[in-house]
């Protein structure tokens, strides 16, 4: 009999990446049977993935209220062999349903407590006491579930004593979204030759927008920076068009899968220039990843994660983010040695190829999957008595 999958999310949009494209369309192709319950504006079925809509609300407070009861009600008429949620805000929706006697699978994308450095919505003077209440409130939620996918090994490190059953699948680009190779002798528009790009879902002063910004008008005429992403907050951009090399900048918004792959294949390099924020240090930035699937060499803060991919690969340059004068030297040796930032774009391409890409990380996934549906969940007889909420 076909396993019934249920994936959850509150804070994602419906068609997220690594929710929708990587995971869930794994799922399918490995002969589950998935439902997506995310915010959105319809039930409807796409790519073999039946999407149950929740309601999408404005403001974390009713996100995390509303949009979570919203989400267990609906999880729980689902009545999945297995659920898997991918926000903390989502914790108790997992803890609900292990009361329920369901096996329930916890994603963790990011370290939660680190983020709180970079929220400047919370006084600095909460965010101490708010990181250790984070902290123990997801170890000990973990040890609960019936399984954690962490994004990084130094995630795992951090949960591996609270679950037995945790599995490090990162966020490794597909290689089929990448396929065009930039080749700059076949570029109609020579400009292009001096075009650099950040993509992110989100433009931020923590993710270095006013240093690349700055980098981009010390470097001579020709040079263009492409900004694909929102601002956030809104009111960034204009803070961003008071500085020198705005005149520079192209800014494209939010783009779909292909016009982000023709952008990137298009450009000089790849930014991801992270401030040196706690969660930063250790992260693997997708954007990353996606430069060097598209044949681009990449310029990249000089941080433990990013060198360790960046100095294996051969495929970039590791810069001090917070400094715009270094970022623009690396942008100008890439200018100027067409030859080598070839190679660059071409070793990173290679390791992508090779070993970082989604699939070899969906195998980790299925294998983890494998596993836990084979176990006997525990409190499988109270599942019956599980009511629905009125």
């Amino acid at each position: 009999m076909t396993k019934r999958i249920c994936v959850l999310t509150s804070a994602h949009p419906a068609f997220d990446v690594r929710i929708f494209h990587k995971e869930c369309k794994s799922l399918v192709r490995a002969g589950y049977d998935v439902t997506l319950i995310a915010p959105y504006g319809e039930d409807l079925a796409r790519g073999g993935v039946q999407v149950k809509a929740i309601r999408q609300r404005t403001g974390r407070l009713r996100r995390i209220t509303l949009t979570t009861w919203d989400a267990l009600v609906n999880a729980l008429r689902e009545n999945g062999d297995l659920y898997h949620f991918h926000d903390p805000e989502l914790i108790p929706v997992g803890l609900t349903l292990r009361l329920c006697g369901k096996r329930v699978v916890y994603d963790i994308h990011e370290d939660l407590p680190k983020t709180l450095a970079y929220k400047q919505y919370l006084p600095e003077w909460l965010k101490p006491l708010l990181v250790r209440t984070l902290d123990f409130t997801e170890r000990c939620a973990s040890r609960v579930f019936s399984g954690l996918i962490v994004a990084t090994p130094f995630l795992k490190d951090r949960f591996e004593r609270c679950n037995r059953n945790v599995a490090v699948i990162a966020n490794y680009p597909l290689i089929d979204e990448f396929s065009a190779v930039r080749d700059p002798e076949n570029c109609a528009d020579s400009s292009l030759v001096d075009s650099f790009i950040y993509v992110g879902m989100r433009i931020t002063a923590a993710r270095g927008a006013k240093e690349m910004v700055e980098a981009v008008g010390l470097l001579k005429e020709g040079a263009q920076l492409d900004l694909v992403g929102e601002f956030d907050p809104p009111e960034l951009q204009k803070t961003l068009a008071g500085l020198a090399g705005w005149r520079r900048v192209k800014v494209h918004g939010f783009l779909g899968r292909d016009e982000i792959s023709r952008a990137i294949s298009r450009s000089t390099a790849g930014l991801v220039t992270l401030h040196p924020e706690p969660n930063y240090l250790t992260a693997f930035p997708v954007k990353l990843f996606e430069y060097m699937a598209a044949g681009i060499p990449v310029i990249a803060s000089d941080f433990p994660a990013c060198r360790e991919i960046v100095e294996q690969a051969g495929c970039g340059l590791l810069v001090d983010p917070l400094n715009p004068k270094e970022i623009a030297n690396a942008m100008r040796f890439l200018q100027e040695n067409p030859d080598e930032a070839r190679e660059m774009g071409e070793r990173g391409r290679t390791s992508i190829l090779g070993k970082m890409n989604w699939t070899n990380e969906e195998k980790q996934l299925l294998r983890l999957y494998e596993k836990l549906l084979v176990e006997r969940p525990e409190h499988a007889g109270e599942a019956e008595g599980c009511k629905l909420p009125s």
